[in-house]
């Protein structure tokens, strides 16, 4: 996959998405018929770029997951609205919701105004999936930079038990007490899965290492995984860890049902 560098410099800074995709051979597929257990087992697959970015420039992130587990995976990979970024001087871009400083460290301001405009929005999408008919542990929530920002709130204010969320060189984005007691217990319940990079200029490791705290004081369980010598991007070791995370807490239909 390309990195996103072929992104045009509309700005001074813009968060980056560069993936190291490695040659993998895919196996033939099953030709099993898909029966209506198979189909209680669908899940769902939320994929949030970071700034600057696009959703259909991250979609080859799907061809990793070869596992048959994720045959029935609906994936969706939605690109933020362009609108002004106040970090990059008030140059309009791609953004789920406004950055006030770069590089963001774990004392950044936040713009929680914007950015609950963009957490309903995802709730939207998570509403629908539900309402489709998908067991809301197999609604999965991943994102990177500001795209991990917004998943890590968009998880906790769900006021469900979803399958997890997965943050990739993320940060807390709201510091609020209001905001805090709106987490559900059932939300409290929702794994988390962090990732950074040590090496990361743009969104500091400092920023990503007051994750785990901040959810541990709210009651919430998180996985974190720091990787040497990464800087602000995504790479292969990281994606097959995720596959092989969500891989283990999809809902299956019983076979004695």
């Amino acid at each position: 996959m390309k990195p996103s560098s072929a992104l045009k410099p509309v700005a001074l800074l813009v968060f980056t998405f560069s993936i190291t995709i490695f040659t993998i051979l895919l196996s033939s597929p099953s030709q099993a018929t898909i029966d209506s257990k198979s189909m209680a087992s669908r899940s769902f697959i939320l994929w949030l770029h970071g700034l600057g970015d696009s959703g259909p420039a991250n979609e080859p992130i799907k061809t990793l997951f070869t596992s048959s587990q994720f045959a029935n995976t609906r994936w969706s990979f939605p690109s933020a609205p362009s609108q002004p970024v106040t970090c990059n001087y008030g140059s309009v871009m791609p953004s789920w919701f406004d950055i006030h400083e770069i590089p963001i460290t774990s004392s950044s301001p936040t713009d929680e105004s914007s950015l609950l405009k963009a957490v309903r929005n995802v709730h939207t999408v998570i509403d629908k999936e539900l309402a489709a008919g998908i067991d809301p542990k197999n609604v999965f929530i991943c994102g990177f930079s500001q795209g991990g920002a917004l998943t890590l709130a968009s998880v906790l204010l769900y006021p469900k038990t979803l399958g997890g969320g997965a943050v990739f060189s993320g940060w807390v984005p709201f510091n609020s007490t209001t905001l805090i007691e709106q987490i559900t217990p059932e939300a409290k319940r929702t794994p988390i899965l962090w990732s950074h990079g040590i090496a990361d200029g743009t969104v500091l490791f400092e920023a990503g290492q007051a994750g785990p705290p901040f959810l541990q004081r709210v009651g919430i369980n998180c996985e974190f995984k720091a990787y040497p010598g990464l800087a602000h991007s995504i790479n292969n070791q990281e994606l097959q860890y995720l596959e092989s995370w969500i891989k283990s807490r999809l809902q299956t239909t019983s076979s004695s049902n």
